[in-house]
């Protein structure tokens, strides 16, 4: 089932923030010195009542203190997401918290390479749209899928395609803890899909790990790649899966590898 969410303080609490806190002092400096001038000018009027609500110095101070507690609850989980990616260290570490903190994980590394990251609530457990990217006018959904021992399947690539095209998005990109099936590696060839696997991903951050910020764009778009088939004809001697182009973490050597690895390691 998705998520939605439905208190003020949880959409508040996705600002940074240092935004919450000056709407609050922003919006208590108002509230003490603006509303009592317009409940005077509006005496005897149907906006009185709401005017003489405003000008109420407790309504100043609950504002105040609304933004406050956003404001915490904002630096708390920035502090957490920073602390879920520092901590990974191979690719177990992906799967070791629960699918919720894998969503904050995926957000986090492209939050660090430039992007902006909405957490959109409309995904879950179950699939759906979990994140959505912004960076150079671009948009692309995301969906995380915590499958360690499972596949992901074409017919979850075919759900995304089917919602690139009904939000009208620019490219969506799949992040799995595991690996993809070979309909799936197939049928993104030619579209604005992007598959990373969980040796991609756990690449991704390693990188963004040692440099500790946000990545240059022309350092990150191969890193997308690496999950595309080179050619649909260049299969695997094992086991017949589809080829995909690699690289190697320490030398940056580019060679072909199977794409059911580490189940194959042809």
């Amino acid at each position: 089932m998705g998520r939605r969410r439905t208190h003020v303080i949880d959409v508040m609490a996705t600002w940074p923030w240092y935004i919450n806190v000056a709407a609050g002092a922003l919006g208590f400096a108002a509230l003490r010195m603006l509303a009592p001038q317009w409940h005077e000018r509006v005496a005897g009027t149907p906006t009185a009542l709401i005017a003489g609500i405003a000008a109420q110095a407790a309504v100043a101070w609950l504002w105040l203190g609304l933004c406050l507690l956003a404001a915490i609850v904002s630096w708390a989980g920035a502090r957490r997401r920073r602390r879920l990616l520092d901590t990974r260290t191979g690719l177990e570490s992906l799967s070791s918290n629960g699918w919720r903190d894998f969503e904050r994980l995926v957000g986090e590394a492209y939050r660090r390479q430039g992007y902006t990251v909405e957490e959109t609530g409309l995904g879950g457990a179950d699939g759906g749209i979990d994140l959505v990217l912004r960076r150079d006018g671009k948009r692309t959904l995301v969906q995380c899928k915590q499958w360690r021992r499972q596949q992901v399947g074409v017919s979850v690539v075919r759900e995304m395609y089917g919602l690139l095209a009904h939000h009208r998005a620019d490219a969506v990109l799949i992040v799995s803890s595991g690996a993809f099936t070979r309909d799936a590696q197939t049928f993104i060839v030619g579209k604005p899909i992007t598959l990373v696997a969980g040796e991609d991903l756990l690449g991704m951050i390693q990188k963004v790990q040692a440099r500790g910020t946000a990545m240059p764009a022309a350092r990150i778009e191969p890193e997308l790649r690496e999950s595309k088939p080179a050619s649909e004809g260049l299969t695997c001697k094992r086991c017949s899966a589809p080829m995909v182009e690699r690289r190697n973490r320490r030398t940056g050597d580019v060679f072909m590898g199977c794409s059911r690895f580490p189940a194959c390691r042809g």
